[in-house]
């Protein structure tokens, strides 16, 4: 399976080498000067950019995390070393999206997810779409939703309230990070700002820790779907991943 996927990623990096070359050739000729948006169509064209996330979530109690916690750090990458943590503080903000004659009611939200690094403030702001999740057929291993990141600097948060965006809410969370090839795992306990707003002052929303286990890759690659499925049969039975329906949980509220 790894061997044919690899096979596969090839193809797609040499249908999107030979656009390239033919975009420098236009750029050498001085005929229309490629700009910058010529060279992102040509490699979402070529399915080259890494922009669906696979996902499978699940939660383990306080109690039963450091087991969790070893035995991801037996399975994963640099088991010496030990995983990267993260103090994270993420804003999630709202734009409506209106349709020609739509009623207020019909407006469908376009969501966006600003977060910074409490632990490491030098490092840039992030800025993610997520599209809606796509529980797909009952055979499909995993959700599957649009995903798309970008580095941004602090004033983004101004930014995007001068575009009418509206904050939803904001939470901070607190974790550990693991890798496993192109595969990530995250530990995250959630925990709910105070009236003062200030990530020094949180009070934790539950008391477990949510574990997500994500891949981002091109359109079209379905066959990793399967590779995530089968690490996260190696987790049961301290943790069960599975496909969550959004739909449901909205139905619950």
């Amino acid at each position: 399976m790894t061997f044919g996927f690899s096979v596969e990623l090839d193809r797609h990096k040499k249908k999107w080498m030979t656009g390239q070359s033919r975009l420098f050739k236009k750029m050498a000729s001085n005929q229309n000067p490629i700009s910058a948006i010529d060279m992102l169509t040509s490699a979402l064209r070529s399915n080259i950019i890494p922009n669906q996330e696979y996902l499978l979530q699940g939660s383990v109690i306080d109690s039963s995390a450091e087991v969790l916690h070893n035995r991801l750090r037996g399975l994963c990458d640099a088991a010496e070393t030990g995983p990267e943590t993260f103090h994270d503080h993420e804003m999630c903000f709202s734009l409506k999206a209106s349709s020609p004659g739509g009623t207020p009611q019909q407006q469908q939200s376009f969501l966006l997810r600003v977060r910074r690094a409490l632990d490491h403030p030098e490092y840039p702001w992030q800025l993610r779409y997520l599209g809606q999740p796509e529980l797909g057929e009952k055979n499909q291993p995993t959700v599957l939703r649009s995903c798309i990141d970008i580095a941004c600097t602090p004033n983004v948060v101004e930014f995007l309230s001068e575009l009418g965006c509206r904050i939803e809410f904001e939470y901070v969370l607190k974790g550990y990070l693991f890798r496993k090839g192109r595969m990530k795992v995250t530990m995250s306990k959630i925990f709910r700002m105070g009236q003062a707003k200030s990530p020094d002052s949180l009070e934790a929303m539950t008391g477990s820790y949510l574990v997500e286990l994500s891949l981002l890759a091109p359109s079209g690659q379905d066959a990793v779907a399967d590779e995530i499925k089968v690490f996260a049969e190696q987790l049961r039975p301290l943790v069960h991943l599975e496909k969550i329906d959004y739909r449901r949980l909205q139905s619950y509220s």
